[in-house]
């Protein structure tokens, strides 16, 4: 059992990212089902390589050079892979007027006008929040980030349908709906780092992340009566800046 859920979560890390995993891991569309329960956990991963940069780099440079090099860092472990997402959600809902068009759109390699305000806003506005953080805090804000937005993205997998009709999607594996218990069992590693960060802050950035993941899944079931590959992607994007933001918010006294 030990083993097998080994290999879920090494599936899990080679599909949402660009680490390498042993060759016995194997790959299979059941295999890749079963793996979704450990998106938070990868995300952990990658907010411990995004934290562990960062520390490094404080060390000789500024934090604002030291949170650039940690997000770079992100974008080479995992090619990029949700900010892409990103990029195709917004040129699909930006561009398109009825589903099968929208879909069209978010499949097409190149990325319109919509695509790049995304991406810009989405890594400024990252760096910015990041930036403007306490020193001390950024670390537990990075592993907190990454695990609690991927938290969002699985809440998508456990209360949506897919999408898209057609079998050659690479997200199609991921299409059957999250059962409570695996849930239950993301949301362990979604929220456990939240410990790690003040718990007024905290609270205030798991809730401005669920609302940013409530305001996406509207948009969604309006448009595409469902979620696709991309829309996960956009959402944890959305939920982790939403979340940067709740740490930094100053509430009127």
């Amino acid at each position: 059992m030990l083993r097998r859920e080994l290999e879920y979560f090494l599936g899990a890390l080679r599909f949402f990212t660009r680490l390498p995993v042993p060759a016995w891991v194997g790959h299979s569309a059941e295999a890749l089902q079963h793996s979704a329960r450990w998106l938070p956990a990868v995300g952990l991963v990658v907010g411990g390589i995004a934290a562990l940069v960062y520390l490094a780099a404080l060390q000789f440079w500024p934090q604002s050079v030291a949170v650039l090099l940690a997000m770079a860092a992100t974008l080479y472990a995992t090619g990029a892979f949700h900010e892409d997402g990103l990029s195709d959600t917004a040129d699909g809902l930006g561009g398109g007027w009825e589903k099968s068009r929208i879909l069209a759109i978010m499949k097409d390699s190149r990325v319109g006008s919509y695509g790049v305000v995304a991406l810009w806003l989405g890594l400024t506005g990252k760096f910015v929040l990041l930036a403007a953080l306490d020193p001390a805090l950024v670390p537990a804000a990075l592993l907190a980030g990454h695990a609690w937005s991927r938290g969002c993205a699985t809440l998508l997998l456990a209360s949506m349908d897919y999408a898209r009709d057609d079998d050659q999607s690479k997200a199609r594996p991921l299409a059957s709906r999250l059962a409570p218990g695996p849930l239950l069992f993301a949301l362990v590693f979604a929220l456990a780092p939240l410990a790690g960060l003040p718990w007024p802050q905290a609270v205030a950035g798991l809730l401005l992340a669920l609302l940013a993941t409530v305001w996406l899944a509207v948009k969604f079931r309006r448009w595409l009566g469902g979620y696709t590959g991309d829309c996960l992607g956009a959402t944890q994007q959305l939920a982790e800046i939403a979340f940067y933001l709740g740490l930094l918010a100053q509430w009127p006294r």
